[in-house]
């Protein structure tokens, strides 16, 4: 089972948000992913900045990537 820690506000106001090179500077469908405290990765729509947060582990985070780049979601 995975645990989840409670996450602030303040934390997600420090954290430093960084988007793909891949979403190029024409806008589009874009997500953004900030570092947080043990692990955690921190996940939001860079269009709406202000809008809901999904907060993974880093084992969710490494299975979510592994994912990725095996082809999984195209």
């Amino acid at each position: 089972m995975t645990t989840h820690r409670a996450v602030g506000r303040a934390e997600l106001a420090r954290a430093r948000w960084t988007k793909s090179t891949y979403s190029g500077s024409g806008g589009g469908n874009c997500v953004e992913v900030a570092d947080l405290a043990a692990g955690h990765r921190a996940v939001r729509d860079s269009k709406n900045p202000d809008g809901g947060v999904l907060i993974v582990t880093s084992t969710e985070w490494t299975a979510f990537a592994a994912g990725v780049r095996a082809g999984e979601f195209d």
